[in-house]
């Protein structure tokens, strides 16, 4: 091969290295929000939520980025999803067993959970407003909010049965709820 060949391929080597780099190189960064799934199981009941994970960064959240009296993704990128095994009692209502996905209406002082039948691929539209539809609702419970002394710098959903009432808690900045189920 001769030298003015071996240099074209050697440059465009270089020239596809920094291509493939520039196109590629957020893949090996940690996510903004990161996927996270959160899991209980207790006897034959087993019951899960996919979600992402937003974090705080310095930013206001509640009536800030994440607006009052309007329905949210509760959590970000695709909208989250509630799976159980076994019907549950949330609040007065009952759900059957299946796949859900769980909004919220943030308010000053209490949120509405909302449980949905219907499966989103993504959690926003391209006007960024919360792709759930209404009619597809099967829970709506009003939840009080509790104030945390502590900032929850990263959107976190959990389980909680420490005293043998099961729970599912959602806490970000300082404000925490606490969903009773049965």
């Amino acid at each position: 091969m001769n030298l003015f060949l071996k240099r074209i391929i050697f440059l465009l080597v270089i020239v596809a290295a920094g291509i493939f780099i520039y196109a590629y190189g957020d893949i090996f960064k940690k996510p903004l929000s990161p996927k996270d799934t959160v899991e209980f199981k207790l006897n034959d009941l087993k019951l899960e939520v996919f979600y992402n994970r937003p974090s705080k960064r310095d930013r206001v959240i509640f009536g800030g980025l994440v607006a009052y009296n309007k329905v949210w993704r509760t959590g970000a990128n695709e909208a989250t999803t509630f799976e159980t095994n076994q019907a549950l009692k949330i609040g007065i209502d009952y759900l059957a067993a299946g796949k859900y996905t769980l909004w919220t209406i943030p308010n000053k002082d209490s949120w509405q959970v909302i449980i949905n039948s219907k499966q989103y691929a993504w959690g926003v539209n391209d006007a960024m407003e919360a792709m759930r539809e209404a009619e597809f609702d099967v829970i709506n419970i009003e939840i009080p909010i509790q104030s945390l002394k502590n900032t929850v710098e990263q959107f976190t959903i959990a389980f909680d049965n420490s005293t043998d009432n099961l729970s599912l808690t959602m806490a970000w900045d300082k404000t925490k709820i606490v969903v009773p189920l049965k």
